[in-house]
């Protein structure tokens, strides 16, 4: 006891010899520690997703030493996935984790900050966000529609268009098929002829099992691996012209957010950024021999669709986003900025990746 009164009586003289330096001793930090809840729109730990978003949530508790803690809470555990926006624009949590297309309803806009059909790769949206501006065009838009912050929090990378229990080899073949397929590419494959079925995640390999279905589009392999998509469609189609690289976000309240202090600020900013980074390498990572795993073992028949479809898509895409564009001025004005820097980089894409992947796919001698 004598030696704790000591050492008490030791560390407040010090104290009141340091004058200023008594704001900046560990308690008064550790009276700002804060406790903030994340809502998802993900089953718990769902592969990629789920996953990328405990990702984040664990990495600012770490990285932040405690200062923040973020507790992950699945889709309905506090509210509905669908209402996840709404909660954190109120203020019932403060952060969320979802995709931005999920919130088209509420501002036509947002649609677009997720990408858009033949829009720009993972990493070309990377580059926008960063460099073209897009940092500015999501903020705003956020901030008006939402009240929130807005930072990109994972990537997908390209998904396939769908998994079909028959052959589409044909434009017509897309007449009265019942394909599943959410967004701008849903609203496409109407245009050309197709009943789209809006169905949530859960109930796509039901619907796909029992017929109700003939096309299922979800994510990429290692997103669909426990899907079992395969047991009931063996014709997996590309190119994922729909979804090249669709962006995950994390939305802040903003009020929350302004109050944070600026190395908090940041340090949520970086762990966004690396679950970006993490989420998308994942995808990548896992998918090759998922992929692998569908052809070898389970029978599965890579398909891809033509040139002549995929020239009639585009141009059916290109009518959709100009019909949306005219209606909505901040999808023109996100829209219009995407598509500047998608202009600016195609020539340079096409010379540098896709001239490199042909490369890559040529007839030669490898290493085994």
């Amino acid at each position: 006891m004598k030696r704790r009164t000591f050492l008490k009586s030791a560390a407040m003289t010090t104290a009141g010899a340091a004058g200023g330096a008594v704001a900046l001793s560990s308690p008064a930090i550790s009276q700002n520690k804060r406790q903030w809840r994340m809502v998802t729109t993900w089953p718990k730990n769902l592969p990629g997703l789920g996953t990328g978003a405990q990702y984040f949530a664990d990495q600012v508790t770490k990285c932040s030493g405690g200062r923040l803690t973020v507790q992950l809470a699945a889709a309905g555990e506090i509210v509905p996935a669908f209402e996840s926006i709404d909660a954190v624009k109120s203020g019932t949590v403060e952060m969320g984790h979802g995709c931005p297309y999920y919130w088209k309803g509420k501002a036509a806009a947002a649609e677009f900050v997720s990408n858009f059909p033949f829009g720009l790769t993972a990493q070309e949206y990377n580059a926008w966000y960063h460099f073209g501006g897009g940092d500015k065009l999501c903020d705003e838009l956020y901030n008006d529609a939402f009240g929130c912050k807005f930072l990109p929090c994972g990537n997908t990378g390209v998904q396939h268009p769908g998994w079909s229990r028959k052959e589409v080899n044909t434009l017509a073949d897309f007449q009265g098929l019942k394909i599943r397929m959410p967004g701008l590419g849903g609203e496409v494959m109407k245009r050309l002829g197709a009943t789209v079925v809006n169905l949530p995640g859960g109930e796509v390999p039901t619907a796909l099992a029992a017929g109700t279905i003939d096309w299922a589009e979800w994510n990429n392999p290692y997103g669909e691996a426990s899907m079992g998509f395969w047991r009931h469609a063996k014709y997996y189609y590309s190119t994922g012209w729909h979804e090249p690289g669709t962006v995950l976000e994390l939305f802040v309240n903003k009020k929350q957010w302004d109050g944070l202090e600026p190395d908090l600020k940041a340090i949520v900013e970086q762990c966004a950024y690396a679950a970006n980074v993490v989420m998308l390498s994942e995808f990548q990572a896992r998918s090759g021999p998922v992929l692998e795993q569908f052809v070898k073992s389970h029978g599965v028949i890579i398909k891809r669709l033509s040139d002549e479809q995929l020239i009639k898509i585009a141009e059916t895409s290109a009518t959709v986003l100009s019909e949306i564009t005219a209606k909505d001025p901040m999808s023109k004005k996100v829209f219009d900025s995407m598509n500047k820097f998608r202009s600016e980089q195609k020539g340079y894409s096409d010379v540098a990746e896709a001239d490199y992947l042909r490369a890559r796919s040529l007839n030669y001698k490898w290493p085994s």
